[in-house]
Protein backbone atom coordinates (compact mmCIF):
# COMPACT_ATOMS: atom_id res chain seq x y z
CA UNK A 1 0.00 0.00 0.00
CA UNK A 2 1.38 3.37 -1.01
CA UNK A 3 0.52 6.48 0.93
CA UNK A 4 0.38 9.62 -1.16
CA UNK A 5 0.54 13.09 0.26
CA UNK A 6 -1.57 15.78 -1.27
CA UNK A 7 -0.22 19.28 -1.82
CA UNK A 8 -2.66 21.54 -0.03
CA UNK A 9 -0.98 24.88 -0.60
CA UNK A 10 2.12 26.20 -2.27
CA UNK A 11 3.78 29.60 -2.08
CA UNK A 12 7.13 31.06 -3.00
CA UNK A 13 9.43 32.33 -0.26
CA UNK A 14 12.62 34.30 -0.31
CA UNK A 15 15.62 32.98 1.60
CA UNK A 16 15.10 35.80 4.12
CA UNK A 17 11.51 34.76 4.80
CA UNK A 18 12.60 31.15 5.11
CA UNK A 19 15.25 32.17 7.62
CA UNK A 20 12.59 33.77 9.82
CA UNK A 21 10.38 30.68 9.67
CA UNK A 22 13.27 28.34 10.47
CA UNK A 23 14.42 30.59 13.33
CA UNK A 24 10.96 30.24 14.88
CA UNK A 25 11.10 26.45 14.53
CA UNK A 26 14.61 26.37 15.97
CA UNK A 27 13.54 28.48 18.98
CA UNK A 28 10.52 26.26 19.55
CA UNK A 29 12.67 23.13 19.49
CA UNK A 30 15.26 24.72 21.79
CA UNK A 31 12.64 25.05 24.52
CA UNK A 32 12.20 21.28 24.60
CA UNK A 33 15.48 19.77 25.79
CA UNK A 34 14.51 16.26 24.66
CA UNK A 35 13.98 17.29 21.02
CA UNK A 36 17.07 17.46 18.88
CA UNK A 37 17.20 19.16 15.52
CA UNK A 38 16.99 16.64 12.70
CA UNK A 39 19.98 16.70 10.36
CA UNK A 40 17.97 18.14 7.47
CA UNK A 41 16.61 20.97 9.59
CA UNK A 42 20.05 21.84 10.94
CA UNK A 43 21.46 21.92 7.39
CA UNK A 44 18.56 24.09 6.19
CA UNK A 45 19.16 26.56 9.03
CA UNK A 46 22.87 26.63 8.24
CA UNK A 47 22.09 27.25 4.56
CA UNK A 48 19.74 30.19 5.13
CA UNK A 49 22.11 31.73 7.66
CA UNK A 50 24.92 31.59 5.12
CA UNK A 51 23.01 32.86 2.09
CA UNK A 52 20.58 35.44 3.45
CA UNK A 53 21.66 38.86 2.21
CA UNK A 54 18.52 40.98 2.61
CA UNK A 55 15.95 41.60 5.29
CA UNK A 56 12.59 39.91 4.57
CA UNK A 57 10.87 43.22 3.83
CA UNK A 58 13.63 44.26 1.40
CA UNK A 59 13.54 40.88 -0.32
CA UNK A 60 9.76 41.07 -0.76
CA UNK A 61 10.03 44.61 -2.12
CA UNK A 62 12.68 43.39 -4.60
CA UNK A 63 10.33 40.61 -5.74
CA UNK A 64 7.53 43.15 -6.21
CA UNK A 65 9.81 45.48 -8.19
CA UNK A 66 11.02 42.62 -10.37
CA UNK A 67 7.47 41.48 -11.13
CA UNK A 68 6.71 44.92 -12.53
CA UNK A 69 9.18 44.18 -15.35
CA UNK A 70 7.80 42.56 -18.49
CA UNK A 71 9.76 39.29 -18.69
CA UNK A 72 9.84 38.43 -14.98
CA UNK A 73 7.15 36.09 -13.66
CA UNK A 74 6.58 35.31 -9.98
CA UNK A 75 8.77 32.20 -9.80
CA UNK A 76 11.63 33.90 -11.62
CA UNK A 77 11.35 37.00 -9.41
CA UNK A 78 11.78 34.87 -6.29
CA UNK A 79 14.69 33.00 -7.85
CA UNK A 80 16.42 36.28 -8.74
CA UNK A 81 15.76 37.69 -5.25
CA UNK A 82 17.31 34.59 -3.69
CA UNK A 83 20.38 34.54 -5.94
CA UNK A 84 20.96 38.29 -6.37
CA UNK A 85 22.84 37.97 -9.66
CA UNK A 86 25.54 40.58 -10.19
CA UNK A 87 26.17 40.28 -13.92
CA UNK A 88 24.55 39.17 -17.16
CA UNK A 89 26.03 35.67 -17.06
CA UNK A 90 24.65 34.94 -13.61
CA UNK A 91 21.26 36.32 -14.66
CA UNK A 92 21.26 34.29 -17.89
CA UNK A 93 21.68 31.12 -15.80
CA UNK A 94 18.37 31.95 -14.09
CA UNK A 95 16.70 32.09 -17.51
CA UNK A 96 18.54 29.06 -18.94
CA UNK A 97 15.46 26.80 -18.77
CA UNK A 98 13.05 29.35 -20.24
CA UNK A 99 11.85 29.04 -23.81
CA UNK A 100 13.03 32.55 -24.61
CA UNK A 101 16.17 34.58 -24.11
CA UNK A 102 16.43 38.16 -22.96
CA UNK A 103 18.08 41.02 -24.80
CA UNK A 104 20.98 42.89 -23.27
CA UNK A 105 18.70 45.82 -22.37
CA UNK A 106 16.21 43.53 -20.61
CA UNK A 107 19.02 41.90 -18.65
CA UNK A 108 20.37 45.33 -17.70
CA UNK A 109 16.92 46.47 -16.53
CA UNK A 110 16.69 43.47 -14.20
CA UNK A 111 20.26 43.93 -12.96
CA UNK A 112 19.57 47.62 -12.24
CA UNK A 113 16.63 46.65 -10.02
CA UNK A 114 18.74 44.04 -8.21
CA UNK A 115 21.58 46.56 -7.76
CA UNK A 116 19.28 48.83 -5.76
CA UNK A 117 18.97 46.13 -3.10
CA UNK A 118 22.25 44.21 -3.23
Amino acid sequence: MTIFKEIVDEEFLTVSETKELLADIEAERALDEDRELPYELARAIEHVNRFTALEPEEAQQLVDDLQELEKVDEATAYKIANLLPRNRDELRSVYAQQRYSLSGDELDDILNVVAKYA
